[in-house]
């Protein structure tokens, strides 16, 4: 950022703070949608898939006295430790250590093993705040309460916020609670900066998000995308990407029916990148198999995860 953007920034308020906030959770506890609601447009893919988010996320909003360095973590969990998940294990935890505040994030009136396993994994002196997330679909409101108290007796909590993406309300207050944590500095980012990731690597998570958003539960988290070729021509953006799965029917089920899955999921994640980097998009896909890819600590970092 640029000292002139910097000041500008900063000369608004005295008190500016700035700062990282992590967002961490169990898998498909809603933290990415919790990110894009926060921030007030898409920036973390989203869908019904655990595992869905892969990389730390940083979504950027700024007003007039604070900015929020909003960072999505992927799902922590156990239950598949291979080189993949080992990688995002520690992505959540390395996160969560540097951040300035943590929101842990549980879904109303569920407090699982895997919850836990993140509750266990967080810094005892970090400045964690309880989101519980979906109370617009708690069928006991009488019970959150007790849950609540529970879930308080388990970590020393610096506040307890309930959520819901339905009331804007609650996401202000959100922010509310995290803005006195964050320390008093100027902007790390200028105004108008929605996320520190590259154009690439945005396009390589919508066609990540909608191939689990096209082919759901049939098909396992080990998906990966790389882009191959980029090509910028004014305000038209050539896209080459490849889909990357472990096995043969795996890419039958990506392409489908003459290749009508694989049609759809390109234009959906077209459409998403053109709102995005306003401007049109031609995007080319394909299908590759690489075998036991996510299992391989080489080729996992070759692909992008560190």
């Amino acid at each position: 950022m640029s000292k002139k953007a910097n000041e500008a920034v900063s000369a608004r308020e005295p008190d500016f703070r700035c700062g990282t906030v992590a967002i961490v959770g169990r898998p498909n506890v809603g933290k990415s949608t919790l990110l894009n609601h926060l921030v007030g447009q898409k920036v973390s893919i989203t869908s019904n898939k655990a595992q869905t988010t892969r990389h730390r996320i940083t979504g950027i909003l700024t007003d007039a006295n604070t900015q929020f360095v909003f960072l999505d973590t992927p799902g922590f969990q156990k239950a598949h430790q291979n080189a993949l998940n080992r990688v995002l294990n520690r992505t959540v935890a390395n996160t969560a250590d540097d951040a300035d505040v943590v929101v842990f994030a549980v879904e109303a009136l569920r407090f699982s093993d895997a919850d836990a396993a993140v509750l266990k994994a967080l810094p005892t002196n970090a400045k964690v705040i309880l989101a519980v997330t979906k109370v617009d679909r708690a069928k006991d409101p009488a019970r959150m309460l007790p849950f609540l108290a529970d879930l308080q007796q388990r970590f020393s909590f610096t506040a307890v916020v309930p959520v819901s993406i339905k009331n804007a309300a609650t996401m202000e207050e959100l922010k509310r609670v995290i803005r006195p944590l964050l320390p008093a500095q100027p902007a790390m980012y200028a105004e108008d900066e929605l996320t520190d990731k590259s154009e690439r690597f945005i396009a390589a998570e919508f066609i990540r998000e909608k191939v689990f958003r096209q082919v759901g539960d049939e098909l396992p988290y080990s998906v990966s995308v790389l882009i191959e070729k980029w090509e910028v021509e004014g305000r038209l953006r050539r896209i080459f990407a490849v889909i990357v799965v472990e096995k043969q029917t795996q890419k039958a089920m990506i392409i489908g029916d003459k290749g009508e899955r694989l049609k759809r999921i390109g234009t959906d994640a077209r459409k998403d990148m053109e709102a995005m980097f306003d401007g049109k998009v031609y995007l080319e896909l394909w299908v590759r198999v690489k075998k036991g890819w996510a299992d391989d600590e080489a080729l996992v970092k070759q692909y992008g995860y560190q």
